[in-house]
């Protein structure tokens, strides 16, 4: 229930998000060469937290859970060996 009795119906799309989702979207068609190219330049660290970050604007979020117990703090102590394979896992499932 809102205070606005004329205000936006309850489940209609917020036009500031969408505009926004819309430009960021076509900010990465239109850069996606430079990006993936910068990507391939990123510490196995910085490209699963910059996957992840990204994979936020492609997919729904249903709830936020943590599967794997990782978090930013522990993802401190795993090496890039580990962190290339928590990479390949992830993209793997995309496929």
């Amino acid at each position: 229930m809102t205070n606005n009795p004329k205000g936006r119906p309850k489940g209609a799309a917020n036009k500031v998000s969408t505009s926004m989702r819309e430009r960021i979207n076509t900010f990465l068609d239109e850069n996606f060469d430079l990006v993936q190219e910068d990507f391939k330049k990123l510490d196995p660290k910085d490209k699963l937290l910059f996957y992840t970050k990204l994979l936020a604007f492609g997919l729904p979020t249903l709830k936020a859970v943590d599967h794997t117990g990782i978090t930013n703090n522990s993802m401190d102590d795993l090496t890039d060996e580990q962190l290339n394979e928590i990479i390949k896992e992830i993209t793997n499932r995309l496929d």
